[in-house]
């Protein structure tokens, strides 16, 4: 049995750096590096939970190709247990991925089996024993996305299990439906400040979108706001908690390391501030390595690292 179960997005990421400009047209430029990575929210939140000490197992669809094979290695070397399906005819998921000098990040990505990924592909017996359902990526699972995700919320509830949630994907009119149908169900939300924004048009600061967000009915919030650090509500206490300062290298895959290491103080009985620290060291950790899952420490490791 498994701690957590993150069901979501599994990504090849293809990542060159530094790429501060695109060469034009027809034209070869070269950089320091490409190389392929492990990616996608489920996966870099599932390992990023393994190396903290909580037994993970990952669900997703991957294609029946190289890239597939690769990330259920990947994954699989990382300690975490896996149940994939595979689409006979999509390929897998993938995103080339534009690491400029300061470490910002620039996205080409297709949804490949992401797209196909339905609720009758996720046996729901892994929840059984499970303490917490963690959905990554959604946004980015058209045939998951919305009234799917939001039965399987309830489901998990029903079962005792914690839920929580992260987003990724462009915010657009359907974006927004579908995560409002989820929000009811969740005991923890862990979007990006600028994309959850986009739910309430009237409202920008961090304080009131937490604020609606509790209203529609998320039991504990937290936003992530990049280098402003972290806005943490859950109705009773609320916290501002600002970042660490580390050498920016790559920051592909911060936002689910600070939702593993968040999650993972959930887990571990830490009050809510200090989850949102943890959450904080996990994203510094992780900027400072290519890839998203390179710098990744033991929970007493990064504890220590940062003084927590």
């Amino acid at each position: 049995m498994s701690e957590v179960v993150c069901l979501g997005i599994l990504v090849a990421d293809i990542i060159g750096r530094p790429i501060d400009a695109v060469p034009p047209r027809g034209a070869l430029q070269l950089v320091e590096s490409i190389a392929p990575f492990i990616g996608g929210c489920a996966a870099n939140t599932g390992i990023g939970l393994q190396k903290l000490g909580v037994e993970t197992l990952v669900a997703g669809r991957i294609g029946r190709d190289g890239l597939g094979d690769f990330l259920r290695a990947e994954i699989e070397r990382a300690g975490v247990k896996t149940q994939l399906s595979c689409d006979e005819r999509a390929a897998t998921s993938a995103t080339m991925v534009l690491v400029a000098s300061d470490g910002e990040r620039s996205f080409l990505h297709s949804t490949g089996a992401n797209a196909t990924l339905k609720a009758e592909h996720f046996d729901s017996s892994v929840l059984d024993g499970a303490r917490l359902l963690h959905i990554a990526g959604h946004g980015l699972l058209p045939s998951f996305d919305g009234l799917p995700c939001a039965t399987l919320l309830q489901q998990a509830r029903r079962r005792a299990v914690l839920t929580s949630l992260d987003t990724a994907g462009a915010p657009d009119a359907t974006w927004r439906g579908n995560l409002r149908a989820c929000l009811p169900h969740l005991d923890f939300f862990l979007p990006s400040l600028h994309e959850v924004k986009e739910l309430f048009p009237d409202i920008q600061t961090p304080e009131a979108v937490a604020m609606r967000l509790l209203e529609e009915g998320v039991g504990t919030v937290a936003l992530k706001m990049g280098g402003e650090g972290a806005f943490v509500h859950n109705g009773r206490e609320a916290h501002h908690v600002p970042p660490f300062a580390v050498q920016s290298v790559d920051a592909t895959g911060a936002g689910d390391a600070f939702a593993a290491g968040f999650l993972a103080g959930i887990l571990r009985g830490f009050d809510l501030k200090r989850c949102a620290k943890l959450g904080n060291a996990c994203g510094a950790l992780c900027v400072t390595q290519i890839g998203t899952v390179s710098a990744a420490r033991s929970l007493e490791e990064t504890l220590e690292y940062f003084g927590l």
